[in-house]
């Protein structure tokens, strides 16, 4: 095994980072969002997609001079998806920190 540690982060802490970077923000770029929760959108699209599809997120494209911009905003089923779930969910089940005892 090399010397290098990857952090896997479960797909539940994935949403619930778009949700909570969406909430402080209000909206944000798909560029800035990805950014902002450390994801790369050709693997994570589909978390995107599905979000949007449960209609956690919404997802509209503005006109920047000449470009499409993709912005995307919290719904209020996200907002409340996330307080009746996600947020009990990660208080029962805290993220896990890398720790160097299982080297």
């Amino acid at each position: 095994m090399s010397g290098s540690k990857v952090s896997y982060r479960d797909r539940i802490y994935i949403v619930k980072d778009i949700i909570m970077k969406l909430s402080e923000y209000g909206e944000l770029n798909q560029t800035a969002l990805i950014s902002f929760c450390g994801l790369n959108l050709k693997k994570h699209k589909s978390i995107f997609d599905d979000m949007e599809s449960k209609n956690l997120i919404s997802r509209i494209e503005k006109l920047v001079g000449k470009r499409a911009v993709k912005v995307y905003k919290l719904t209020v089923e996200g907002t409340e998806f996330c307080n009746s779930v996600l947020e009990p969910y990660e208080k029962m089940f805290p993220r896990k920190r890398l720790t160097k005892d299982w080297q």
